[in-house]
């Protein structure tokens, strides 16, 4: 392949990569900085800046990862620069939607999803954020692990841990 033809194609991987992953990179984002939308935008918009100084076989194979990875340090560094590491307020966590509109669900379903959604609020900050991880954006533990910098089995046990609750804590809500 020529100069030309693979800067071109190069030139599709990170417009392709935004396509694919910016609205979940700004979900999760905004949930670390605790709601903040427009921190949340900065935040994932030198996620894709840092992107676009890789070479493509760097981060290939493993790109969802690796963005969720620069995500997560970037917004932390805005928070440590900001001296506020914090807890999401009650409600937070539900009020952040995606760009991208619901297909429509049932109320019961509708319901349910609100009450996890708010027992999820109650965990801890580190279960919060593993859960979210595996089950909103689909990470595997090996893949959590990396981005969170928590050890697979502190991973699991995180996970274990918070579903255990939500059971518990979710059952008990039922009548």
């Amino acid at each position: 392949m020529n100069p030309e033809a693979a800067h071109e194609k190069a030139g599709e991987f990170v417009p392709s990569a935004v396509g694919a992953h910016q609205a979940s990179l700004l979900r999760y984002a905004t949930r670390l900085l605790g709601g903040d939308a427009e921190r949340a935008r900065d935040v994932v918009q030198d996620t894709f800046v840092k992107l676009m100084g890789q070479r493509r076989a760097d981060v290939e194979g493993h790109l969802a990862e690796w963005l969720f990875t620069v995500c997560r340090n970037r917004a932390l560094d805005v928070l440590r620069k900001e001296g506020r590491m914090k807890r999401f307020a009650e409600g937070e966590a539900e009020r952040v939607t995606a760009a991208e509109p619901r297909p429509g669900r049932t109320l019961e379903t509708a319901e349910t999803h609100e009450a996890l959604l708010r027992l999820i609020g109650c965990l801890p900050a580190s279960q919060q954020e593993v859960i979210r991880l595996k089950f909103q954006n689909g990470f595997s533990y090996k893949e959590i692990s990396r981005i969170t910098e928590h050890s697979v089995s502190n991973v699991g046990v995180l996970i274990h841990t918070a579903v255990q609750r939500l059971r518990a804590e979710f059952a008990a809500q039922q009548p």
